[in-house]
Formats: C-alpha cells, structure tokens, sequence
C-alpha cells in the first residue's frame, strides 16, 4: 500500500483536494478557492507529466479563476451565502462562442506545437471549463450542468491517458455536481419564498 501511494502521490492528493474543492463549492464556502488552487499546482504536475498540456495549462488560468472567485465571493454580491443567480439569456450566444473559439484557438496551438494525442478533446474540455469557471465564480445555477458536461468528457481523456484514479475522480465530480445543483435549487427556492411580494399595479 505505502509503495502504492508513493507511485500515485499525485493523483491521490489532486483527488483529495480536487473532491473538497467541489463538495465546499456545493455548500457555497469560500474556502473552496484556496483548496481549489492547492488542487490547480498538484494537476499542473500530473497533466504535464502525461501529455494533457492544455489541461496543465489550464491550472494556470485556473489559478487566475480562482483569485476573481475567492474575491467575488468575499466582496462582491456573491458574499451573500443565500445567493443564487441565473445566467441571463443574452449571455448564453456569448458563452457559447467564447467555448468554440476557445477549442479552436488551443486546439491549433496543440495539434502546431506539441505532441499531445488528444489535442481537439483536450482542447474542448479546457475551453468548456473556463465557462463553467466563471459561472461558478458568479454564483449562476447553471454551472453545474456545465460543469457535468466537462466531468464525463474529463473521465473519458483520464481513461485514455491512463490515469484511472483521476477517471474515478471526475466520475466522483458527476455525483457531487448532481447534488450540488439540488443545494443550489434549494437554496434559490427559499430565497425566491422569503422575498417580499410585489405590490399589484393599481387599477385605473
């Protein structure tokens, strides 16, 4: 077993802090950004050391994330720990674009200047991340669903690389964001309830 986990340090404390990275983000506690970036400098090393350059590269803008997160969350409207938003609709054609572009932009620099082997996958998933990232950052609902996406798609690359204990962990992220997304729901439903009602227009 010690042998074991000499071999696998890695990828047993990324999934370590990676789980009470999102659990904490499920309760809405800050705390989830200073874990989150420990989780970012572990999975920098790990992803190097196996080819996904895009997903170490994103730990580093994670890292960048992670600061306007932890800020938005002390400071901003966000600090309010009943707070749950909705991502507007207008913003959704903007997100969507901003994820295409994305792939497409770190999927030239993969497939021109490395040799990675999942270049449009990995590409995609950074991309897809960075959106859930900063929906996550300003409380939107919505992260979840897209975060969900990334999980199974993460899962799949993690079993290709051969790192089967970071599959199992992403696979651990899909059940977390399930229940987190419920938490959320909640939490926006009593919100929602314990607003004071409107007064009706009055009637000419």
């Amino acid at each position: 077993m010690i042998e074991w986990l000499s071999a696998h340090w890695t990828e047993v404390l990324g999934f370590a802090t990676g789980a009470l990275c999102v659990v904490l983000a499920g309760l809405r506690n800050v705390w989830s950004y200073p874990i989150g970036i420990a989780n970012n400098l572990v999975f920098i090393g790990l992803f190097a050391s196996t080819g996904l350059y895009a997903a170490a590269a994103l730990q580093l803008v994670f890292l960048a994330f992670g600061v306007h997160g932890w800020v938005h969350w002390v400071r901003g409207v966000e600090r309010d720990h009943g707070y749950i938003s909705r991502t507007p609709a207008r913003q959704w054609p903007w997100l969507a674009a901003a994820a295409v572009a994305g792939t497409a932009a770190i999927w030239w620099v993969l497939s021109t200047f490395t040799d990675s082997q999942f270049a449009l996958a990995d590409a995609a998933t950074t991309s897809a991340s960075l959106v859930a990232q900063y929906l996550l950052n300003r409380k939107r609902i919505e992260n979840w669903f897209v975060w969900i996406a990334v999980d199974v798609a993460f899962a799949a690359l993690a079993v290709a690389a051969g790192l089967w204990i970071t599959a199992v962990l992403y696979l651990l992220f899909i059940g977390i964001c399930a229940a987190s997304w419920r938490a959320w729901r909640r939490v926006e439903r009593e919100a929602g309830a314990a607003a004071p009602a409107q007064p009706e227009p009055a009637h000419v």
